[in-house]
């Protein structure tokens, strides 16, 4: 599938994007690890999360949906899981791959996690050297491409771990392997990540403690079956954050966001590029903060971008290079070298396209620098990768000629609906197979 964007326009009304994909994986997986019922509403029914509750079903997890966003899950418990038939098929879905690597390390059985090609290039080297000093055995292809086959009846012990990125993705394999190790398994990083799975595990009555910045649990706990309300997903909200400021005109209304504080990196650094973003019936539920967001258009102009926001951002990049594109000035990028190992290499992604559409931009190892200009029309690649796909598209918002979008059916991955919805918004997409 590809998208075909004609030139203009504006977006209005309001809106709610589906709920949260990292807040999905998870409920998933600790529901499934609960003892008793576990009911989720606003589950994004996107194909990486569904991937896990296959996967859960693979293991002999009883789980009701989706329907209409609703999940009920009968959890087996730390310790009820099955061996699977066959290999555990992720899919497209890097934070599934990383997250049931911790899992499966403490399990009693064998097991092996498979993916898509995309997948299957992704390095997991990150998550495969802390779980080994666990003392989890994991056999990888070279840098730790996949497939990954996990030996079960591993003794796991805790270690504390100082990651050498901020990576939530790691931080989350090591804490899950910590519910099946002896002992204390904690982790320092180096600055904050989304903090969802600390949240949950709570929420689901497991003790989770950060003491000056070290995070920390104890094994051998038990979690305890709940309700979870997922609220909709920031990452998916850029797209209209960055398209509505950029497109003259624009005001639009976002229902149910989630403010986690450790997402919100995408609406402070769009504040400092001077946008109109109004948040309003701030509230909590399940936990973590929601409100609805308002934003309209208004000019930007460059930043040099805070790097303690880097991390609060990190999948919100591609949005906010289109955001950069049609700023005023020059924006940069540094300490975002994770942005390298995502669904595609997204700085070289994202640099390419720009410069297709005739903006001058210069990728560095960890970042980019972008020129503020005058976006033309083309045709870009993707690389198989959702959010460049949807960024792209909300650049025809400001092209002076068509954009064509190539190789979209992982759209489907993290919005499923996106073109549906952004079209009822006012930009002129067309999805053609």
């Amino acid at each position: 599938m590809k998208f075909v964007v004609q030139p203009g326009g504006q977006l209005t009304g309001e809106h709610r994007v589906p709920g949260d994909k990292s807040m999905s994986h998870r409920a998933v997986m600790l529901g499934s690890l609960a003892e008793g019922v576990t009911a989720v509403a606003g589950f994004l029914e996107g194909e990486d999360a569904l991937r896990t509750i296959a996967a859960f079903r693979q293991m002999g997890v009883a789980i009701e949906g989706p329907e209409a966003g609703s999940l009920t899950i009968t959890g087996v418990g730390l310790h009820g899981l099955k061996a699977p038939d066959q290999a555990l098929d992720l899919g497209n879905a890097g934070t599934g791959m990383r997250l049931f690597a911790g899992i499966l390390a403490g399990q009693t059985f064998d097991s092996e996690l498979v993916g898509d090609a995309s997948l299957m290039q992704r390095p997991m080297g990150r998550v495969i050297n802390p779980l080994s000093k666990m003392g989890a055995r994991i056999d990888a292809l070279s840098e730790g491409r996949p497939p990954l086959v996990i030996s079960g009846g591993q003794s796991l012990q805790g270690i504390h771990y100082d990651l050498p990125i901020a990576s939530a993705q790691v931080k989350s394999c090591v804490l899950l392997a910590g519910l099946y190790a002896r002992g204390r398994t904690s982790i320092t990083e180096p600055a904050p990540t989304r903090d969802h799975t600390e949240r949950m595990l709570s929420g689901f009555g497991y003790d989770v403690d950060n003491t000056n910045g070290v995070i920390g649990l104890d094994g051998g706990g038990r979690l305890q079956g709940t309700s979870i309300d997922i609220p909709a997903d920031v990452s998916s909200a850029a797209f209209l954050l960055v398209g509505a400021s950029i497109a003259p005109g624009s005001d639009v209304l976002l229902k149910h966001v989630g403010m986690n504080p450790t997402r919100v990196g995408i609406l402070n650094i769009l504040t400092l590029m001077g946008a109109d973003i109004t948040v309003r019936n701030p509230r909590e539920i399940g936990g973590e903060p929601v409100a609805d967001l308002q934003v309209r258009h208004a000019p930007l102009h460059g930043i040099d971008i805070p790097e303690d926001e880097v991390p609060l951002a990190i999948d919100e990049f591609p949005a906010l290079f289109i955001a950069a594109a049609c700023a005023t000035g020059t924006t940069i990028l540094r300490g975002a070298s994770e942005l390298r190992v995502k669904e595609s290499d997204r700085i070289a992604a994202m640099a390419e396209g720009l410069t297709t559409l005739g903006i001058k931009n210069e990728p560095t190892p960890d970042g980019i620098v972008i020129e503020g200009g005058k976006i033309s029309g083309g045709s870009v690649r993707t690389f198989h990768d959702h959010r460049i796909a949807m960024a792209f598209a909300i650049a025809g918002l400001r092209a002076s000629a068509p954009i064509e979008v190539l190789d979209c059916d992982h759209v489907a991955t993290s919005f499923p609906g996106f073109a549906e919805l952004i079209s009822s918004a006012g930009l002129k997409l067309d999805a053609r197979s």
